[in-house]
């Protein structure tokens, strides 16, 4: 059995001790971490050293993540097959669009909404983690999400930070 964290839009261009407090909180029992784009730079990536990173490029990246990380990718972890993109257009039918792209998939991870979304359409789970960084005053509390992967399938589960932290 497997345990993957999953965080999407982290839009930072440094890294602060708060974000690291707030990793370690919410992916210390994880060995795997799924980051569904707008990393935004590079510079992020590097706190996940310690773990297997499976990371995409968003639309707000810089230039130098654009290159170096792929915007879809397809990894297997214990015969389950999982897609991960950080999603393009409008919210209206983003589910359908990473169908099409990952129609062999059972899990499908994307971003790029800041809505949360955890829930299977048939046999695939699909799975946004929300924005890891709060929306502002009146948008939606920071979010992740944890997938648990084993032979025969994928569960996943939402969660929040505290934002009084």
């Amino acid at each position: 059995m497997i345990r993957a964290g999953i965080l999407s839009d982290t839009h930072m261009s440094m890294v602060n001790q708060r974000f690291k407090d707030d990793l370690d909180q919410a992916f210390n029992d994880c060995e795997v971490i799924f980051h569904a784009g707008d990393i935004t730079s590079l510079i992020v990536l590097e706190v996940f050293q310690s773990k297997v990173l499976y990371a995409v490029h968003g639309n707000m990246c810089d230039m130098a993540v654009q290159k170096q990380l792929p915007d879809r990718r397809v990894v297997k972890i214990e015969n389950q097959v999982i897609g991960i993109c950080h999603g393009t257009g409008s919210r209206h039918n983003i589910e359908e669009r990473m169908w099409a792209i990952f129609p062999e998939a059972d899990c499908i991870i994307y971003g790029h909404t800041h809505q949360p979304v955890c829930h299977r359409y048939g046999d695939i789970l699909f799975v946004n983690p929300g924005s890891f960084h709060s929306s502002g005053p009146h948008g939606a509390p920071p979010s992740y999400a944890k997938l648990t992967v084993d032979g025969s399938s994928c569960q996943a589960e939402l969660f929040t930070l505290a934002v009084d932290r």
